[in-house]
C-alpha cells in the first residue's frame, strides 16, 4: 500500500489534532504546561516562604537554568526570565486567571 501524500496525512493530522484539544477541554484536562505554571508558582512561592528566601530562591534558579542551559539555552536569559516571574509571584496573589473555557456555563 502506498504511502498517502503529504498533503492529505497534514490534513487527516489536523483533524486528529482538533480532536484531541476538544475531547481534552471537554474532560477539563489540563495541559502539560497548565501542570508545569503551577508548579513552577508553587516552588517559587514556597522558596520565598523559607528562612533564607534569596538562598531557597537560588537553589531553585540554579536547578532550572542549569536544565535549561543543558537543553541548549542561554544561562543569562534563563535567569532573567526566572527572576521575572519570581517577582512576578512575590506578591502573593494567585497569579493565574480562570480558564473561561472550561467554565461548564
Amino acid at each position: 500500500m502506498p504511502r498517502k501524500p503529504r498533503k492529505q496525512r497534514n490534513a487527516e493530522q489536523l483533524i486528529r489534532q482538533q480532536r484531541v484539544r476538544e475531547q481534552t477541554r471537554a474532560r477539563r484536562r489540563p495541559t502539560r504546561d497548565d501542570m508545569a505554571r503551577v508548579l513552577l508558582w508553587q516552588m517559587i512561592t514556597a522558596a520565598q516562604a523559607q528562612k533564607d528566601p534569596n538562598r531557597a530562591l537560588g537553589k531553585v534558579r540554579d536547578s532550572i537554568v542549569d536544565d535549561l542551559e543543558r537543553q541548549g539555552f542561554d544561562v543569562r536569559e534563563s535567569e532573567d526570565v526566572f527572576h521575572e516571574l519570581a517577582d512576578r509571584y512575590s506578591d502573593g496573589l494567585y497569579p493565574f486567571r480562570p480558564k473561561r473555557h472550561l467554565t461548564p456555563f
